[in-house]
């Protein structure tokens, strides 16, 4: 059954089919190819080694290939279906997908962060799954598993809330864990406020931090190739840094907001002829910067 009937008697598409199907791989039709260098990718090697050691936890999503019954389109798994080849598996369980669009479920997906994978690393222990095992599973070493699992320590949970769904690396944890807990706030909110989830950004504001804002307060930061007055303009710029983002977030809604205003009150100006006439024939160049105004689809720089 592919459709379901709500109360007010509108119907609702199901995406996929009620059941899983089994295929053997090679009636499965891949919709794109990938270079050889896919299979050296650090991507692929944690595939590999996470259907090696638990199976495969997400099936491929295929669809039907119209006019060609006993043939399916592969819609999203490429890697997994690849990594099953080399291992040898002739056969895999797939759910059929009832929108035949090719397109890769992979854009609709948030790809699981830092924070996220620690919270599942340490669910997973707790329930008696082994350092190793874990490694195993991610391809990685188990001294790394050890560093994931004691991410947040010293952390606050504020910070790991900010920072629950975003690429921020580990070793910027490890840079949080100097600071203070107010500090860490601070420094949560200049990172998602930048878009910027580097070390080295972190570490530039580590550089820009008082002392007073230090865990260890008592010991000075050691920073190559940074003097003592430079760390100190640095604080000072970082402390204005703060200023300025704090103003433009005060203010943003309120621009936006009669930027969107401005952008129809000039669309409908353009919807006059006689003004368009008038613009052309006496100022060009304004209605160039007026018709560009009218076309943004954002308020936001290119």
């Amino acid at each position: 059954m592919t459709k379901n009937t709500q109360s007010n008697g509108a119907d609702v598409s199901v995406g996929f089919e009620g059941d899983f199907i089994r295929l053997s791989i090679d009636s499965i039709l891949p919709i794109r190819s990938f270079p050889a260098a896919v299979r050296i990718s650090r991507k692929f090697k944690q595939i590999a080694a996470s259907v090696r050691e638990v199976g495969l936890v997400e099936p491929p999503v295929i669809a039907r290939s119209p006019g060609q019954p006993g043939s399916f389109l592969l819609l999203d798994g490429h890697l997994r279906i690849e990594v099953l080849k080399d291992l040898g598996i002739l056969e895999v369980d797939c759910l059929v997908s009832t929108d035949d669009e090719a397109f890769t479920y992979n854009k609709r997906i948030s790809r699981l962060s830092p924070v996220q994978e620690h919270r599942m690393i340490v669910k997973a222990i707790e329930r008696g799954v082994s350092e190793d095992k874990i490694a195993k599973a991610l391809d990685i070493l188990p001294q790394s598993v050890r560093r994931k699992t004691k991410m947040l320590d010293g952390i606050s949970d504020e910070v790991a809330s900010i920072l629950k769904d975003k690429q921020c690396p580990t070793g910027v944890f490890e840079i949080l864990r100097k600071m203070k807990i107010l500090r860490q706030i601070e420094t949560a909110e200049l990172l998602v406020n930048a878009n910027n989830y580097s070390i080295a950004y972190a570490s530039a504001i580590l550089a820009g931090t008082p002392q007073a804002q230090l865990v260890d307060s008592s010991k000075p930061k050691l920073l190559k190739r940074m003097t003592p007055e430079a760390m100190a303009r640095m604080e000072g710029e970082l402390a204005r840094l703060q200023e300025s983002f704090t103003s433009i977030q005060d203010s943003y809604g309120q621009d936006h907001l009669k930027l969107t205003v401005i952008k129809g009150y000039v669309a409908k100006l353009l919807g006059n002829a006689r003004i368009v006439r008038y613009f052309m024939q006496n100022r060009p160049d304004f209605m160039a910067e007026f018709q560009t105004i009218a076309e943004m689809t954002s308020t936001l720089p290119p």
